[in-house]
């Protein structure tokens, strides 16, 4: 999610709304189908684990996911993020563990605000690396939360920068629009419904990695996002795939009370 582009006075709201809006710390778990048929095969699982203590947020994601190409040959993939964010979202320690058809691969990083640059330091198999990133990329939650205080808003459209510990750890540029709520893929009938406290938004959002700029996005997706950052209904478009995911449990926990 994320790339470029503001000014002065629209970082300074930027700013103010990550601060009012916050997510709230949970554990959602999400069924991934192979297309968007309500008989779309199950073909993996996804898990994101939020939580909050008085020094900031964890994050922990987990999907693992196999698609059967013929009858003897499968292609299986497996990706994990640990990250600790500070609660200001000045900074985040990272961990990835990406694993296809049995090869891992590991990177670990770390970003940092300091002299008014943004810096990401990454150690991975390709060996380390420094990358200056747009001094106004968010980090992952900082980036859920200023979306959703552009939702509250109203805004109908707005872009944000945020840094993809997950894949490339790199800046991606997402486009943000609010559609309408028919638009949004309903639940498969077999699905058991899964109740979200707070307001939601039928939104639509495209990611465009740094490097393809100005190029088209590298996959888009529709979903409806809750205030509290829980994401249901939703359904991801690449070039050549589309997956789909779906809530099927939530657990919603207490935030802290800090000093």
């Amino acid at each position: 999610m994320r790339a470029v582009m503001w000014s002065l006075p629209a970082v300074a709201l930027l700013l103010a709304q990550s601060v009012a809006a916050q997510s709230e710390p949970h554990r959602a778990e999400y069924v991934l189908r192979l297309g968007a048929a309500a008989n779309a095969p199950r073909v993996g699982t996804a898990v994101q684990d939020l939580a909050l203590d008085c020094n900031g947020w964890r994050l922990k994601r987990d999907f693992k996911g196999e698609v059967a190409l013929s009858s003897s040959l499968k292609f299986s993939v497996a990706s994990t993020l640990d990250s600790d964010e500070h609660r200001s979202g000045e900074g985040l320690r990272f961990r990835t563990v990406q694993v296809q058809n049995g090869a891992e691969r590991e990177m670990r990083g770390k970003v940092q605000r300091s002299d008014g640059e943004l810096r990401a330091e990454i150690a991975s198999p390709d060996g380390p690396a420094q990358i200056a990133l747009p001094p106004f990329t968010l980090m992952p939650v900082a980036s859920i939360n200023y979306i959703i205080g552009q939702l509250r808003s109203g805004s109908p459209s707005f872009p944000a920068l945020t840094f993809d510990a997950q894949g490339t750890g790199d800046t991606f540029r997402i486009d943000v629009s609010r559609i309408e709520d028919k638009a949004i893929r309903r639940r498969p009938p077999a699905d058991k419904p899964i109740a979200v406290p707070g307001r939601s938004w039928p939104v639509q959002m495209s990611f465009t990695p740094r490097a393809r700029e100005p190029q088209k996005p590298l996959f888009a997706f529709s979903a409806r996002l809750f205030e509290a950052g829980v994401l249901d209904h939703v359904t991801v478009d690449a070039e050549m795939v589309t997956v789909t995911a779906d809530l099927q449990a939530l657990e919603m926990r207490p935030a802290p009370v800090c000093r």
